[in-house]
């Protein structure tokens, strides 16, 4: 923590005590002579600095009687997504909250989900917490890889289950509805409720399937019928979706809640963009076996204000749009929305990507710095999450994310930033997206920037590494004498074919040392950048933002 220049350390006294929950195994990282001990602790205040409040508000006047009383039942079922994520990144989130005394550094806590800072490596922040397991708290925080994997059990690799102990101490898999019985029953009544409530034939279908499915760890009717929900106002994503957590095997996925409101402006502005996909999917620049799969054509591109984040996508840098369902047979055979989160977005734009724009930036490419390129360059790296390739080249049943184990995450978002940049561009040159495209580009660099302050440890974070290095290598860019960076909009595009053909080759090809070997070449992070964020810090320009949320927020 040294780069930081911390000047002031606090302390405070905190009893470890032991868990009552018998699967809370990361609660055991903690030394045991740590109790009753002087914990050191890091000054809150600075910590805190990295991280920007952001009322997540909206206009919901035109809601009727009956959609408000929908979104206080879903503001409930969220809720709940966030209490198992805590038990998934953590353990026992009350046990660990209610010793932290100061109230600053409790909301940190908060935002990272444990004692590990999940902008600075993972690193504990608090004395006494060991390295943060990678497996976090889907596997006992001391099985080796080879227990797993002489584990005999079809499930183990499922997203929707965690591994235990049983009293013997052998190994055993146990189902998500059953790990977490008690709330995904409770939160599976409140959307049957919502469902009752709702005059909306789409998201009534959901919701109840969605119930079902957290009963059962069985989502793919889910999926289906969320694709079909085009014509709600409101809109709810949640249930274990994502595996960033996973950084052990990159197989378990984390439960979270999106609780979202349809801008109905803006997603007619996109809508026109979906029907093009068929042929952009045809024209990647890679071989013709790396695009043979063709993606459902039932695309859906809108744009929401977001008014609750629960759980994962909660846990530290916040996800600004989504592209779901992540199921690949979902996708091949019905495509995936698209889901841009407009206020949030703006919120980063404003307050973290312009700040970061002024200081490293060279002053004359600032004025391409855009928020309509920064909402374009989003939405197409979510569109490009749906195209390439899905499963292992002569292999249709092995998935490229089973094939790539922890390393599929880091490359996958790599993908979707630099196919996103090469799908602006396709479509810039065919007439359809109108603007300068060197606004696109000059704010991708300034956003490759932005996502690096996450760190190596974060997919994104390691995504945006693997593109910088790639740009330098190919001289795309340059850092001028001053410390900031011009790019070259020619070599850029050129590098950005580039880098799209040689991820989705590695995607296809399934060879799981090849992906390890590249991502480890180019997700690394030179002395000379780290002096260059350390300017950003210094800045005191916030890594992230987080949120003032809840029904009280809107004016439930």
């Amino acid at each position: 923590m040294k780069r930081y220049n911390l000047l002031v350390y606090i302390t405070f006294m905190i009893i470890i005590g032991a868990s009552s929950c018998q699967n809370s195994t990361l609660e055991q990282k903690v030394e045991p002579n740590t109790a009753n001990a002087n914990l050191a602790l890091i000054d809150s205040s600075y910590y805190f600095n990295y991280y920007s409040e952001v009322e997540l508000k909206t206009d919901i006047n035109y809601l009727s009687r009956n959609q408000k009383d929908v979104l206080q039942l879903l503001f409930q079922a969220a809720q709940i997504m966030d209490d198992i994520f805590w038990k998934e990144a953590y353990g026992n989130k009350n046990d660990f909250l209610s010793k932290i005394k100061d109230e600053k550094l409790r909301k940190f806590a908060s935002i990272n989900y444990g004692p590990w800072d999940r902008l600075n490596g993972n690193i504990a922040y608090l004395t006494g917490f060991g390295q943060r397991p990678k497996g976090a708290n889907f596997y006992p925080f001391d099985m080796t890889t080879s227990e797993f994997d002489a584990l005999i059990d079809s499930n183990k690799t499922s997203q929707y289950t965690v591994i235990r102990r049983d009293k013997s101490g052998i190994l055993k898999v146990i189902w998500y509805h059953y790990e977490f019985n008690e709330e995904i029953e409770n939160a599976a009544e409140l959307l049957k409720k919502a469902a009752e409530k709702t005059n909306n034939e789409g998201l009534r279908k959901y919701l109840n399937l969605r119930a079902e499915a957290l009963l059962t760890d069985s989502y793919q009717a889910s999926d289906i019928a969320w694709m079909d929900m085009k014509n709600s106002d409101i809109d709810f994503i949640i249930g274990p979706i994502e595996n960033y957590e996973d950084q052990l095997y990159g197989y378990k996925a984390s439960h979270e809640a999106y609780l979202l409101l349809k801008d109905k402006i803006w997603s007619e502005k996109l809508a026109k963009f979906a029907k093009f996909l068929p042929k952009l999917q045809r024209e990647l620049p890679v071989d013709e076996i790396y695009k043979k799969e063709t993606p459902g054509q039932d695309v859906d591109l809108n744009a929401y204000d977001v008014v609750f984040y629960a759980g994962d996508c909660n846990a530290a840098s916040k996800t600004i749009a989504i592209n779901l369902p992540n199921d690949p047979i979902v996708q091949l055979n019905k495509g995936s929305r698209k889901l841009q989160l407009k206020n949030a977005m703006k919120a980063k734009f404003d307050q973290i990507l312009l700040p970061i724009s002024n200081a490293l930036i060279a002053t004359n490419q600032k004025k391409y710095v855009s928020f309509d390129a920064f909402f374009a360059n989003t939405m197409f790296h979510e569109v490009a999450h749906g195209m390439g390739i899905k499963n292992v080249v002569g292999k249709p049943d092995l998935s490229c994310r089973v094939a790539l184990k922890e390393q599929f995450s880091a490359l996958e978002e790599c993908k979707a930033d630099i196919l996103g940049l090469y799908l602006v561009t396709k479509l810039n040159k065919m007439g359809e997206l109108k603007g300068d495209l060197m606004e696109n580009y000059v704010t991708f660099m300034a956003g490759i920037i932005r996502s690096i302050r996450f760190g190596i440890s974060s997919s994104h974070g390691k995504a945006n590494m693997i593109s910088f290095n790639y740009f330098l290598e190919h001289h795309a860019f340059t850092r001028n004498k001053n410390g900031t960076y011009s790019i070259d909009i020619d070599k850029m595009e050129i590098a950005s074919a580039e880098l799209t053909k040689v991820i989705i080759k590695l995607q296809g090809d399934g060879d799981y040392e090849h992906a390890k070997a590249f991502v480890e070449r180019y997700a690394q992070i030179s002395n000379q950048l780290k002096k260059d964020l350390a300017k950003l810090d210094k800045l005191t320009i916030p890594k992230d933002i987080y949120f003032k949320q809840g029904a009280d927020i809107i004016g439930l």
